[in-house]
């Protein structure tokens, strides 16, 4: 029996066994839904390639969901997570932006004025994790950790052109995103790659640490629900090669995500206790699970720019403006169209995660909810204007031109999109808290020896992408789940 049983062996999952096993002594078990390969030679060349996004429809190692990404009239869209050792960290752009110390003040102030998440505390996390190839003797980076960090140094002439736009309309020039004082401009991405190779958890953390005698890693696992003795979690009931069972464990915590954390907790009865007796799941605990569902709402425009493009990583350049990010990708996903994406970073508007079924492997119902409040439409609209301004500096030309309306909200539904960060579907707080699902230790509240560590429990939305954040997550948890 495992002294911890991790589920999900997605970024967070990674980072917790191969810290965890650290210690011969204790014994780590994770399962994983999707495929393992236990080498670099047996990967497939494209989930090491930086330049290359394995998310296509011929892709098998990804969960897929049909999504609402706003109301009245709805508007849907698809989303992707990675299914495999890894998880979307094994297929997303290498984007590694750390959240900036005004998220952290954020956070704090959620946990009632406890500084367990300060940026102060949570910085040494941030260095443990990377070995920064720029900035490794700054002392807010770290130059030892699993995770190289790498900046383009001759970027894509799509990113060098906005990156000229942004400075000729007045933008400064960020050396340094991840810098504490970084603030507002242009700057360059640090990416988790090296030598054109994406470096993500999988590959970074536990593959170096699979032959540990203490680590066991099995993949090709559904676990279906979580077993309790009474309120106290004990295990998790699976399903591999088509056979059910249970794997026991002293102490289960979840990282299989904002989406498959926040399901399993409802299936196995933790949860809002009218919607669960209502699908016939027995109630362990009432919790909010599910319902502050927080992502970053993107406006897509597609524009006309004749520029070479060679192979590199999907984004190279972003201009931050407060709670704004923009996002010259530096690759098309269409042939011949370009795409600037206009990302609204910290939203007010929540969404919710529920369920549809109590069966196992029944998706669930996810309903962004995106600009419902009213200041979200307005600072959307706001950041498109500031781009539609850099793509003239430009000399780009979008595909559907942006109007001049004062009602921009038909034009912002039609181009609407998900940036696929999300977080918040197991918030974190204090137990008091009517939000909170697991304390500021990533404890359930409400049970025992049950755990989640993953962007799900972020209880505030984060102004920069997750995959930095989620890792330094991992690591902290580590630190007083090792003790």
């Amino acid at each position: 029996m495992a002294d911890t049983l991790i589920v999900g062996g997605g970024t967070a999952g990674c980072v917790l066994a191969e810290r965890l096993s650290a210690d011969p002594a204790h014994a780590v078990r994770l399962l994983e839904a999707g495929p393992l390969w236990t080498g670099l030679d047996s990967m497939p060349a494209e989930l090491l390639d930086a330049a290359a996004l394995p998310i296509g429809p011929e892709a098998g190692w990804l969960w897929r969901y049909e999504v609402a990404l706003a109301e009245d009239p709805p508007v849907p869209g698809t989303i992707v997570r990675g299914k495999l050792i890894g998880g979307s960290g094994a297929v997303n752009g290498s984007y590694f932006v750390r959240a900036a110390p005004a998220d952290f003040d954020a956070w704090c102030r959620v946990l009632g004025g406890s500084d367990a998440w300060s940026f102060d505390s949570v910085l040494p996390f941030y260095c443990r994790s990377e070995r920064d190839l720029d900035f490794g003797d700054q002392p807010w980076h770290g130059d030892r950790g699993p995770i190289p960090v790498l900046r383009p140094a001759n970027p894509s002439p799509v990113s060098a052109a906005f990156a000229e736009a942004c400075l000729a309309d007045g933008f400064a020039e960020v050396p340094d995103l991840n810098a504490p004082d970084s603030g507002e401009g242009v700057g360059a991405v640090p990416c988790n790659c090296d030598e054109g190779r994406r470096i993500g958890p999988g590959v970074g953390y536990l593959l170096p640490a699979l032959a540990r005698p203490n680590l066991t890693v099995v993949g090709e696992t559904y676990i279906t629900r979580i077993r309790f003795d009474g309120t106290r979690a004990v295990g998790v009931e699976c399903v591999r090669d088509g056979k059910s069972g249970v794997e026991w464990a002293d102490r289960v915590v979840l990282c299989a995500g904002a989406i498959e954390s926040a399901t399993l907790l409802l299936r196995s009865g933790i949860g809002d206790p009218q919607e669960l007796r209502a699908l016939g799941v027995p109630v362990v605990h009432a919790a909010p699970v599910g319902a502050w569902l927080s992502d970053h709402p993107e406006v897509g425009i597609s524009y006309l720019l004749d520029l070479a493009e060679p192979p590199t990583v999907p984004l190279e350049t972003v201009l931050e403006i407060d709670d704004v990010e923009i996002r010259p990708y530096s690759v098309s996903f269409t042939p011949g169209v370009r795409r600037l994406g206009v990302t609204l970073m910290r939203p007010r508007s929540a969404g919710v995660l529920r369920l549809r079924s109590a069966e196992p492997g029944v998706a669930p119902l996810i309903d962004y909810r995106y600009l419902t409040a009213e200041p979200d439409r307005a600072r959307l609209w706001e950041a498109v204007a500031t781009a539609g301004g850099l793509l003239r500096r430009m000399n780009a030309r979008p595909v559907d031109p942006i109007p001049e309306s004062p009602d921009p909200e038909d034009w912002l539904r039609a181009n609407l999109a998900t940036s696929q960060h999300m977080s918040g579907t197991c918030r974190m707080g204090p137990e008091d808290d009517v939000a909170a699902v697991v304390d500021e230790m990533c404890r359930v509240h409400g049970v025992t020896g049950l755990s989640v560590v993953d962007l799900s429990v972020v209880p505030v939305p984060l102004g920069r992408g997750p995959q930095a954040t989620t890792m330094m997550i991992a690591e902290k948890a580590a630190a007083h789940l090792g003790g």
